[in-house]
């Protein structure tokens, strides 16, 4: 039993592929931006448990009282098999983790998932279909597996119809969170609930806090951006949202770049929540960014081939994406001016770039430890923009000059 239960627990996890990121610089930072939280901020929070049932579960996802949006179930991480073993363990009443929901502030009993989204999305599919009202239908069960190839229906309207009243009544834990200071505590929430070996993606946090018409628009184009695909080298979007998050990162400094100011977390949020606010008027402007970056990773490739947006190091380019590179890269070459005076320097500008990676220590530990840093923002985007300007002969300005 105990091996079996291993096994059950072990498919209920989320799965973890080899990351595409650079891990010396993208998320250990992220508790940086965080890490002056007060600690009477924290003790405020209200924090209760509860064990609610399946069915009681469910009936809040259909209210809409917990947040599961479209975008997140286009993200599916789960395959059929992983959530039929979930929905086993139910059957068999066998502890599962627990979820954990932060209420919204502006909204008193509306839930975001801290933790446990594809736990929810495996509910949701099963008792009431995904987005398109197909329902889950379970397969590679090894315990229960009178119930293979049957869905919710099927099952009730079987012998085995019992065995769909114990689902229902199975309880699950869940924490909720309330009174909550800050943006910060959930942000510090969710990087120590997600300690795994490779890191989740903030983003997925954001999605929830910052909902509007700017995230929609960031959500449905990095679905089908065949740069962004080429980029992490995958054939669907990511299903931890870091294709939206490079977006993301590349609108705010093409529009906000004056306004960092040390926090990479509060400008992405800023950047959302402002967008989001204004997006009517500013749409069209969004729009051409977005062909402008399209135009900017398509020349990176174009300067660097398999080594486009890797960092340079010891005499070699790694092979995971480095979020700093593409911010500079992406940046200066979304700039139709300088897009035109790159033919002919390729080679001279990929050297450039490996010339100051070998030699310049503050720009390699701009890209490479303390990222998210004023200096180390200014380092990076200063000093490439005046290698461009050397090579190419044209004025590539930095939002951070001094001059």
């Amino acid at each position: 039993m105990s091996d079996m239960y291993e096994q059950l627990k072990m498919d209920t996890e989320d799965p973890m592929p080899e990351d595409k990121f650079d891990s010396s610089e993208p998320y250990n930072e992220q508790e940086e931006d965080i890490s002056g939280l007060d600690k009477l901020d924290i003790s405020s929070m209200a924090v209760s448990g509860a064990d609610w049932t399946a069915d009681t579960i469910v009936n809040q996802i259909h209210k809409g009282n917990i947040l599961l949006s479209p975008h997140f179930q286009r993200r599916d991480a789960w395959n059929a098999k992983m959530k039929s073993r979930f929905i086993e363990s139910l059957f068999l009443g066998l502890p599962i983790p627990q979820i954990i929901l932060a209420e919204k502030k502006d909204k008193k009993g509306t839930y975001i998932v801290i933790d446990g989204k594809q736990r929810l999305l495996s509910l949701q599919q099963f008792v009431e279909g995904d987005e398109d009202g197909k329902k889950l239908k379970l397969v590679g069960l090894e315990v229960k597996e009178h119930l293979n190839k049957m869905t919710y229906e099927d099952i009730q309207g079987s012998e085995y119809c019992d065995e769909i009243d114990a689902f229902n009544n199975q309880t699950i834990r869940t924490v909720v969170i309330k009174n909550w200071p800050s943006v910060e505590v959930l942000y510090l929430l969710f990087l120590r609930l997600n300690t795994g070996s490779v890191k989740l993606s903030p983003q997925e946090l954001r999605q929830a806090l910052y909902p509007g018409e700017f995230i929609n628009y960031v959500n449905d184009i990095s679905s089908t951006c065949t740069e962004l695909k080429q980029m992490l080298n995958i054939k669907k979007p990511d299903f931890r949202m870091r294709d939206v998050e490079i977006l993301i990162r590349y609108f705010a400094f093409a529009v906000f770049a004056k306004d960092y100011s040390g926090s990479m977390q509060q400008f992405l949020d800023d950047t959302c929540n402002e967008l989001n606010k204004v997006w009517d008027n500013r749409c069209t402007e969004i729009e051409n960014h977005y062909e402008q970056f399209q135009m900017a990773a398509q020349m990176t490739f174009n300067i660097f081939g398999k080594d486009a947006f890797h960092k340079f190091k010891a005499g070699n380019y790694e092979n995971k994406i480095n979020r700093a590179v593409a911010d500079i890269m992406l940046f200066y070459f979304s700039n139709p001016d300088i897009r035109m005076a790159v033919p002919g320097h390729e080679e001279q500008i990929k050297s450039r770039f490996e010339i100051l990676s070998t030699r310049r220590v503050e720009f390699l530990s701009a890209i490479e430890t303390t990222t998210k840093s004023m200096q180390s923002v200014k380092e990076r985007f200063n000093t490439w923009a005046n290698a461009l300007s050397e090579e190419l002969g044209v004025k590539v300005e930095s939002p951070y000059s001094e001059n």
